[in-house]
């Protein structure tokens, strides 16, 4: 059973929080509905301050963090952040591969979102190429994904107030499909 501690709430917050905007500008320009997926908690000890949180355990293992329709194509996936030049696997949990490539056979698209910290870079890492890495480690090749292995045709910029404006990287993925 996985533990929660407050210390930990803020990592990968940033991200999540770009992405939560850009979706909202999404769906209301009508181009995606794709929401993010709480994590189910069961809270063990509230802070004395308004009811925080401070220590709570996970309920039971999450999918992936968004999941959606982009114009008609089903999406789920998972945002990641790294400060390293790699995004190590033990990032990535078996449960969640196990739903994406559920996800992908019921002709869904998944991918990860990889933010680069370190070189201020985001990208669409697209589910075949995570399942290759992961399938690779599990047979003892590298167990990380390196930055350079992401494509830079799915880099994800911001356009004008979408921070992280994923659509089109989306589109690139499906062009080169």
């Amino acid at each position: 059973m996985g533990f929660w501690k407050k210390q930990h709430t803020l990592r990968g917050n940033f991200l999540e929080e770009c992405l939560n905007e850009s979706n909202r500008i999404y769906q209301e320009k009508g181009l995606a509905v794709v929401q993010k997926i709480p994590t189910p908690i069961t809270p063990v000890k509230l802070g004395k301050d308004k009811g925080v949180i401070t220590l709570a355990y996970f309920d039971q293992q999450s999918t992936v963090d968004y999941i959606g329709n982009v114009q008609g194509i089903p999406v789920c996936f998972d945002a990641k952040e790294t400060k390293l030049d790699y995004l190590p696997l033990t990032n990535v949990k078996e449960h969640q591969i196990k739903f994406m490539q559920d996800f992908s056979e019921q002709d869904g698209l998944a991918f990860l979102i990889i933010s680069f910290l370190k070189y201020e870079k985001i990208f669409l890492f697209p589910f075949e190429d995570l399942l290759k890495y992961w399938e690779g480690a599990k047979n003892g090749a590298r167990k990380s994904i390196p930055y350079e292995a992401c494509k830079q045709e799915y880099e994800i910029k911001r356009n004008g107030n979408i921070l992280i404006h994923y659509l089109e990287a989306i589109q690139a993925y499906l062009n080169n499909k």
